[in-house]
């Protein structure tokens, strides 16, 4: 090979490096300032958005310490079993999930189900700790109408994390986990193995760090199908090594489609008889 094609070569080579290496900082970039985007799907309502649904609630209006507001639905029911304190996944709002949670209350229990800021008609600036704050002013709110005993906590994918930091910091009847993850920073390492996540993320939700403080029973359940929130991500959290921890599997079920699943419904039944 003459001197002159290996110097176009190098030439090129060096190009394609430069390229790639270009692609490589634009993406890394991309999943810092834009992880809220990627992480968060809210959808917004107009504040005189009028909810309908087959059972009767109370729609709520929680004021925060910064001045936040917390929309939130109370479903109740006569003579209920307990309360459900719902935490939902990252999309949507309470114009989808009352009706999902509408599920509990059929099962005659009492159910509050809150927006994340910027959900919905919530407003207020969002972070990890704002999720935490919230989910605790929320559960502070059902402590001055039900005991304590009375409160299960139900998280569902992004609300899992919450779920779990909430049960680190009290004592409800029980926790129940649809679809978790280990942290947020376990499903980004498998999403982005070549980008240094630890440092990009601004969000942990470290689920693994709060179920061994829980004091009560904890039941998760998760599909092996599941294409968003990895299996092997919520099967981690089996390998914690808690007495207290029951872990479901359900063969086949993916991330939104469990409700559709014997295995599903037969825990739920005993979890919540």
């Amino acid at each position: 090979m003459s001197y002159t094609v290996q110097k176009k070569l190098k030439r090129k080579l060096k190009k394609f490096v430069i390229v790639l290496f270009g692609l490589y900082v634009m993406i890394g970039s991309a999943l810092y300032f834009f992880q809220k985007k990627l992480l968060f799907l809210p959808t917004t309502l107009e504040q005189n958005y009028q909810y309908q649904f087959d059972y009767p609630f109370e729609e709520l209006f929680l004021k925060t310490e910064d001045n936040a507001t917390i929309n939130a639905l109370h479903f109740k029911v006569n003579n209920p079993k307990g309360v459900i304190l719902y935490f939902h996944g990252n999309a949507g709002d309470l114009s989808r999930w009352g009706k999902i949670t509408e599920y509990f209350v059929a099962m005659q229990y009492d159910v509050l189900v809150m927006d994340y800021r910027t959900y919905g008609k919530s407003t207020g600036k969002l972070s990890e700790q704002a999720f935490y704050k919230d989910a605790q002013f929320c559960y502070d709110y059902l402590l001055k109408h039900y005991s304590e005993k009375e409160i299960t906590l139900y998280g569902r994918s992004l609300g899992t994390g919450i779920a779990s930091y909430l049960v680190s910091k009290n004592q409800p009847r029980q926790l129940i986990l649809e679809t978790p993850y280990y942290s947020i920073l376990d499903i980004a390492k498998q999403r982005f193995p070549m980008f240094p996540v630890n440092q990009l993320l601004k969000y942990n939700f470290p689920t693994f760090q709060y179920l061994p403080k829980a004091k009560c029973p904890i039941t998760i359940i998760h599909g092996t199908d599941d294409s968003i929130v990895p299996y092997s991500s919520g099967k981690k959290l089996s390998e914690l090594g808690l007495d207290n921890l029951k872990f479901i599997t359900i063969e086949g079920g993916s991330h939104n489609d469990l409700i559709n699943y014997e295995a599903y419904e037969n825990v739920i039944f005993q979890r919540l008889k």
